[in-house]
């Protein structure tokens, strides 16, 4: 239970005490209510006495009575209704609440932290009321009236006859059958005569004179003279004089009011207005409640009887004048401090020398008539008890004993007499003797099976063990708990019952046996009343609380029950608080089914009450929190929250709006997109893909974008990056850099896209869905005042908003919309949220099956579509910092701006369409598309270029493209190239023209990436569009390729803010095989050409058919290889076979050989060289051939570029070695690129098209096999670990054996058989002519030795032959040049013979190493010698 003000102690003495009567005359009444009170009123505060009083007992024991209370109350002679009683009770609980402000009690228990009040005032305020209003009942005497105080003012004309009509009047009530109402103690009631003195207006002689002579009839002990009213009342001019009846009054006033206005059955004696007792509350009703509820709590009980019409109307008359007086008049407004004291000091003289000796005297009269009686008859009757039923009678159970509720005793039995002497005993405190005789009564009771009586006598025996004075027995609890049965399952009687519940529960507490106590609030608990059964389970689950381990759950569910009650019983606050409380224990701990029970009651009761807030917030936990209830039950609270949110916001309709629960926005989801929506393709255009909020967020393509873009500025910037660079970013998402404010552009479209998220299992309904945003105008020449603006809707001038009509979220759905904003002035706008009517569908959940009562008006949710219109802020959190020490020991957050963007002036849009794109080609395929380029803005746009990674696929054409028109038969054919018809005779030898590098973009420093757009004049006009030819080349590698264009363009004007704009476009290709070319070029024997010149080369090329039948391609014809290079050229075919054309069926293979010639050096210009094989020569050199050659040649130089980069920090060690090895190299390499042209016959539905294209091979090395596309290293399944640190692998120190053997070119010319006579000439002499051509630019030492080998292989090898002349000589070449050495051969006998024997060495002048060139790859040079 709840701590109380009292002691348990305090709390039963004042429970009972000495009742004593008020009996006043008119007049004295009248004197009383000068100052607003009634006489019983006027004496309450001063009713406990402050010194101790003295009496002795039966044994003539002196016995002490400390702190001693006497209740004073006017006689009222007709019990009052049951009803008014409940209603008094609901009173006296609904008025008392906890403070405000009160500090609460913070009890920590396990992982709880509890708010919970301490004290329980309306309990202890509704204990005392139940037990001053309890009825005077026959079996026993506890609150019959002792005494009775006859009271008549001194002004009366005859002071002495007025006391004995009260005298009689109190006889008539006591004795006379026609009162059964008030009970009286004894026959012999003591009367108190007290003669009441007007200070201010009375004669004080006369009223002295009036004393003596009562003094004289009544004795000094019998009667008293009390002055009163020694000022006359005139508030405000004297000093303020302390007001002890307000605590007693105050809160009564309220409850006298709405008790007699509600109850009009309530019936008072005419001869007193309103009578009180402890604690100011109304004792006018003094009478039981009845043995068994029927009825709720406040509905009022019919009156029984009729009433007495007089009494009522006089009745209803002075409440309704005390009422009026009682609201605003002071109360003792004409008594001084003095007659504070004097009626301090009647009371004590009242108590001292009448109530005392009459009680004490009753006491002993009693006792002595106990003793004779017993003597007597219970002698007798014990005796024959023994006699017959043995010696001890066995205790028989509360179950086994009889109905005898009903048996009633005389007032005279000797049963009663010590019942009536053991009550007196206990109300002045003699709780020793009083126990005694509550035994003996107790035991009689039983025996005659008179259980009202026995369990009365058990009841008190307990309380008198209890309140013994040092405890020489435990308190006897056993005693209770059958008086409790007793009373609530014999005798039906549950008042009688509470109040054992009552009493023993705060004894229990105070032993601190809280769970004992608990368990017996809990078993009163009924449906008979609601009210009692709250105060009872409250106090139960204060009980589980402050037990030495609290018991947290049972607290709060017994909360919850106690709340449940209240609500029952009508006390809202009550119940509210309850819920509250228990809230504490349940939240957050995952019993989300009791927490939405909870929330959702205290929403209702909240809105009852209407604290429309506290509804609010408790209808938006039900509705946040994932619930498990039941789509209808969530449709039940959904419609509770709009209902209490409506009335709310109709409370303060201009107030700021709401924020709604309603539907979940996941904030970081949110996507801004700047740019308006694109055209979409017509017929055979296609537009560009740009952004579209449709696309998902892709890093790796996002990075891409980034990087082209920089690429582009910084090439328009040539080569440095602006300070105030951003990269354009369309779309910004939680994945995007949103560090600094986004840039849109005036009068073009912001879509905000918001994610929702609909938590419940019924359907949600927006409608007026738009953004809330402030705007902040800027003129970025002028500065101006910043305008907020909430709402989009209230300034359109500025931005316009669109508001979407209708969106519908379905249960547990996630859904985006896509909200619109246009900025119609410059400045800086911040997204602030949404704003939206929050409501369902109509229809959406049936309510059949649901209590009407679960929802407030239910019925007008489902025909109105009730909606309420609030706000959510989109509060987006920016990624987390962790760069610097502090950002990393700290949680620190960056600044998120997509919703912050600036709005600047105006730019060009630029829209591009591709005509006759192609999604299929062949690898090499060469395809001649449109683009078609507008200007959809309102201002000129320039500086047009496009960046993409894959500069190889596509061009606009060089600077020759325009100057060289179509020949009108390639036109004919839809030919991509440039055509010339040839000349028959000239078929298989080289046509030769030249171009330069520059006019196709690719010059020395530029980035062949970016592309100038060659518009015409440079500018696009707002509203104009240009169409240019774009040619497309399919990607060697076969598969689908995703090739990203980025168009570059600028404003004509230059902005501050926005230098550029940007606009991308996907292009999807999916490639085909069709030919695999591999070359290979060699040096040709011939050491000379027909122009004398040495260094001719034979081109070998090998082109397969490597397309699969599928993709339709009937055959290939190879129409013409060119090449192209600074250094050589392709003189002529040297062709095997006579066909004119080279035709490749499917998996057909082809070899082209090729005679190549130096052609004279060209720094800047390229030699090209078409080998035609048909009737039309292509000019290589000319767009888009020379395009797709030059791209595909800087490609290749980037990635060797690439790769020689990586080696360069290698070989700045061995810089001067490096350089010879260099030379060395250089003389096996070779400039030349080959390109195959082609033309493959497709079969389509029935129709022949011919697809051209053409394949590059870059020949770099003599000797070494070169292809059209790389070759895929395989790797090997499985590689060993290696677990140490590889070594730079040093450049190798010698150059490889091919390197070497192409320093020197060495050649022997000789006869190839030769005869000589033997017989004639032993010896045979041969001319030999050894040629030696210097292939390196640099000068040659060269060292030529003919000496054999000794080993018998080279013997065998070479036969036995020698050389004649010297063995060695030492030779220097000049650059390229070609040396003749005369040798002579000696032979001796017939054979053929080798004559590679000569081992030529070389070096470069200025090094010391000489290298052997290796001559094993030459051919042999064998020679015939015959005899004659």
């Amino acid at each position: 239970m709840a701590q109380c003000v009292q002691s348990v102690q305090e709390f039963i003495q004042d429970s009972f005490v000495p009742l004593v009567a008020a009996l006043c005359s008119e007049e004295a009444e009248r004197l009383t209510r000068k100052n607003n009170l009634s006489f019983a009123e006027l004496v309450k505060p001063f009713c406990r006495l402050t010194s101790e009083v003295h009496m002795r007992d039966p044994n003539n024991q002196l016995h002490i009575i400390k702190n001693l209370k006497i209740a004073v109350n006017n006689i009222i002679t007709h019990p009052p209704q049951p009803g008014a009683i409940r209603k008094l009770l609901n009173d006296v609980v609904s008025v008392s609440q906890p403070a405000e402000g009160l500090v609460a009690n913070v009890i920590t228990a396990g992982d709880y932290d509890l708010n919970i009040s301490a004290t329980t005032p309306w309990f202890e305020n509704y204990r005392e009321c139940f037990l001053q209003s309890m009825p005077a009942s026959d079996h026993e005497f506890l609150n019959h009236y002792v005494a009775c105080m006859l009271v008549v003012s001194s002004s009366e004309p005859e002071p002495v006859e007025q006391f004995l009509k009260l005298s009689q009047e109190q006889h008539r009530i006591q004795h006379s059958s026609e009162y059964l109402y008030p009970k009286w103690f004894i026959p012999n009631t003591l009367k108190y005569y007290v003669l009441l003195h007007d200070v201010s207006t009375g004669e004080e002689q006369r009223a002295d004179s009036i004393y003596e002579e009562m003094k004289q009839r009544y004795g000094t002990q019998g009667c008293y003279l009390l002055k009163i009213n020694s000022r006359v009342s005139n508030r405000g001019t004297d000093e303020q004089i302390p007001d002890p009846w307000s605590q007693y009054l105050q809160k009564n006033s309220i409850q006298n009011q709405d008790c007699y206005e509600d109850c009009p059955y309530t019936v008072i004696s005419n001869k007193s207005s309103d009578h009180l007792i402890s604690d100011g509350l109304d004792s006018e009703i003094k009478d039981g409640l009845p043995n068994n509820f029927k009825t709720h709590p406040l509905q009022l009980d019919h009156p029984s009887g009729s009433l007495d019409s007089t009494d009522y109307t006089k009745a209803a008359t002075s409440l309704q004048d005390s009422k009026k007086s009682n609201s605003g008049m002071p109360h003792g407004a004409c008594l001084t401090l003095t007659d504070h004291d004097r009626i301090r000091q009647f009371i004590q003289e009242f108590t001292f020398r009448g109530l005392l000796p009459h009680i004490e005297k009753t006491i002993r009269q009693l006792n002595d008539q106990l003793i004779s009686r017993k003597g007597l008859s219970r002698s007798l009757f014990s005796a024959t008890k023994k006699w017959f039923s043995g010696s001890k009678v066995p205790e028989k159970s509360i179950n086994e004993l009889k109905n005898t509720s009903g048996l009633l005793y005389p007032p005279e039995a000797p049963e009663l007499q010590i019942r009536k002497m053991a009550d007196l005993c206990f109300l002045v405190q003699h709780y020793e003797l009083a126990y005694s005789c509550y035994h003996t009564a107790k035991k009689d009771f039983l025996n005659d099976q008179a259980m009202l009586y026995a369990a009365g006598a058990l009841e008190m025996a307990a309380v008198s063990a209890f309140l013994q004075p040092g405890a020489p027995r435990p308190y006897p609890a056993h005693y209770m708990e059958t008086a409790i049965q007793t009373y609530r399952d014999i005798c039906k009687n549950m008042v009688l019952a509470e109040r054992c519940v009552l009493l023993s529960a705060e004894i229990l507490k105070s032993q601190s046996k809280y769970s004992e106590a608990a368990a017996l609030l809990i078993r009163l608990t009924s449906e008979d009343s609601d009210l009692r059964s709250a105060l009872l389970l409250e106090q139960a689950a204060h009980c589980f609380i402050n037990m030495k381990s609290p018991m947290v759950r049972k607290f709060a569910f017994h909360m919850i029950l106690a709340g449940h009650r209240f609500s029952k019983a009508g006390q809202k606050k009550h119940a509210l608080r309850c819920y509250c409380q228990a809230m504490q224990v349940y939240k957050g701990k995952g019993w989300s089914l009791a927490e939405d029970h909870i929330n959702f009651t205290i929403g209702r009761q909240s809105f009852t009450l209407r604290q429309l807030d506290n509804a609010v917030s408790a209808f938006r936990h039900i509705l946040i929190n994932d619930s498990k209830q039941s789509p209808a039950q969530q449709g039940a609270f959904l419609r509770e929250y709009l209902y209490v949110y409506k009335n709310v916001t109709q409370l303060s309709p201009d107030g700021p709006l709401p924020q709604l629960p309603l539907p979940y926005i996941n904030s970081s989801a949110t996507r801004v997109f700047f740019g308006h929506d694109r055209r979409p393709a017509e017929g055979e255009k296609q537009a560009a893909t740009h952004v579209s909020l449709d696309q998902e967020y892709d890093s790796e393509s996002s990075q891409q974008w980034k990087e082209l873009e920089e690429q582009v500025v910084s090439a328009v910037n040539k080569g440095v990056m602006p300070s105030n660079f951003q990269p354009t970013q369309f779309c910004l998402n939680h994945y995007s850099d949103n560090s600094k404010f986004p840039l849109a552009v005036i009068e073009e479209p912001i879509i905000v896209e918001v994610s929702f998220r609909n938590p419940l299992k019924v359907p949600l309904l927006l409608t007026d869905l738009s953004l809330l945003w402030k705007f902040q105008p800027k003129d970025f020449n002028t500065k101006h005042e910043g305008e907020t603006k909430e709402l989009g809707t209230c300034d359109g001038a500025m931005i316009g908003t669109e508001a979407i009509a209708e969106f519908l979220i379905n249960s547990e759905e996630t859904k985006v919309a896509r909200l619109k904003l246009f900025p119609h002035q410059t400045g800086e706008l911040h997204i602030l949220g949404v704003v939206y009517d929050l409501g369902t569908v109509q229809g959406a959940v049936t309510l059949d099956g649901i209590d009407p009562s679960v929802g407030l008006q239910t019925g007008k949710f489902v025909s109105n579509g009730l909606s309420v219109r609030g706000r959510q802020d989109l509060e987006i959190q920016g990624p987390r910092l962790n760069n610097t020490k502090e950002e990393k020991t700290s949680i620190k957050y960056g600044p998120d701006r997509r919703l912050d963007p600036i709005i600047t002036e105006e730019m060009p849009l630029l829209e591009v369409f591709f005509i006759n794109f192609p999604t299929g080609l062949l690898c090499g395929e060469i395809r001649k598309a449109y683009v078609e380029f507008v200007n959809v803005s309102k201002c000129p746009l320039t500086a047009l270029k496009v960046v993409s990674k894959h500069p190889e696929f596509f061009t606009f054409g060089g600077n020759t493209a325009a100057l060289t028109p179509l020949s009108p038969s390639a036109s004919e054919n839809c030919s991509a190239y440039k055509t010339v018809v040839t000349d028959p005779t000239s078929v298989r030898t080289a046509l030769l023209s030249s171009a330069s590098s520059v006019d196709f973009g690719v010059g020395p420093g530029g980035q062949p990436e970016v592309i100038n757009v060659p518009l015409p004049d440079a500018i696009l006009l707002p509203g104009a569009s240009v169409q240019l030819p774009m040619w497309l080349r399919g990607p060697d590698e076969e598969g689908v390729h995703e090739i990203n264009f980025l168009f570059y363009y600028e404003s004509i004007k230059r902005h501050s803010k926005m230098c550029h704009r940007v606009l991308r476009h996907t292009a999807v290709i999916c490639t085909s095989r069709s030919l695999h070319i591999r070359a290979t070029v060699c040096r040709s024997n011939a050491l000379e050409d027909e122009e004398g010149r040495g260094g001719n080369m034979l081109v070998f090329v090998d082109v397969e058919n490597i397309n699969t039948s599928e993709t339709g391609v009937k055959e290939f014809h190879i129409v013409q290889v060119s090449s192209n290079s600074k250094h050589w050229k392709l003189q002529k075919s040297v062709s095997i076979s006579e066909d004119k054309d080279t035709k490749l069926a499917s998996r057909e293979r082809a070899k082209l050989c090729f005679k190549a010639v130096r052609c004279k050096n060209s720094e800047e210009n390229y030699t090209f060289a078409d080998i035609v094989f048909g009737n039309e020569q292509i000019i290589s050199s000319a767009s888009p051939c020379a395009d797709f050659f030059f791209q595909s040649l800087s490609t290749e130089f980037k990635r060797t570029h690439v790769q020689s980069h990586t080696h360069a920090s290698q070989r700045a060690g061995k810089q001067s070695f490096d350089e010879t090895v260099r030379l060395i190299q250089r003389c096996s390499e070779v400039d030349l690129n080959i390109v195959v042209l082609w033309k493959a016959y497709v079969v389509e539905d029935s129709k022949q098209l011919i697809l051209e294209g053409q394949h590059h091979v870059a020949l770099n090395t003599i000797g070494k096999e070169a292809f059209s596309f790389p070759q895929k290293q395989e790797l090997p399944e499985m590689v060993l670990l290696k677990f140490f640190r590889p070594e730079n692998t040093p450049v190798p120190a010698r150059p490889t054996p091919e390197q070497l053997s192409n320093l020197i070119k060495t050649s022997l010319h000789y006869p190839e058989s030769f005869s000589h006579s033997f017989h004639q000439k032993s010896l045979c002499l041969v001319p030999v002519t050894l040629l030696l051509s210097n292939c390196s630019q640099a000068v040659v030492d060269v060292m030529i030795d003919l000496r054999h080998k000794t080993s018998p292989e080279a013997l065998e090898i070479h036969g036995s032959f020698t050389w004649l002349g010297q063995t060695q000589y030492k030779l220097q070449l000049k650059s390229q040049e070609v040396y003749s050495l005369q040798l002579k051969a000696c032979f001796v006998h017939t054979g053929v013979y080798n004559l590679g024997t000569p081992r030529v060495f070389a070096k470069l002048v200025d090094q010391v190493t000489l290298f052997e060139t290796s001559q094993q790859n030459s051919m042999p040079a064998l020679i015939i010698i015959n005899n004659i």
